[in-house]
């Protein structure tokens, strides 16, 4: 997961909520823009949630712009699925 967000405000969301994947601090915005995901939102520079689906080769094999929050883990794996990404397997 990528966030414009500081270090500071990443790391106090990944203890709220118990997050267990890493996340990457953007503040500069410099990935954000790479990736086209910068939009003015209320007169901020805010970033879309986006899901991108990266292959083995390093690039971009599909592109989810409807995240939905509330779904968006079983998404992912739906995706996945249909994409025939392996599973990992359980040590």
């Amino acid at each position: 997961m990528i966030s414009v967000d500081t270090l500071a405000d990443n790391t106090a969301f990944a203890k709220k909520e118990s997050a267990d994947f890493p996340i990457l601090a953007d503040p500069s915005k410099a990935t954000a823009q790479k990736y086209g995901v910068l939009r003015t939102f209320a007169g901020a520079e805010v970033a879309n949630r986006w899901t991108f689906y990266i292959g083995p080769d390093g690039r971009i094999v599909y592109i989810e712009k409807t995240v939905r929050p509330a779904t968006s883990g079983d998404d992912i794996v739906a995706k996945l699925t249909e994409l025939k990404v392996a599973r990992a397997r359980s040590e």
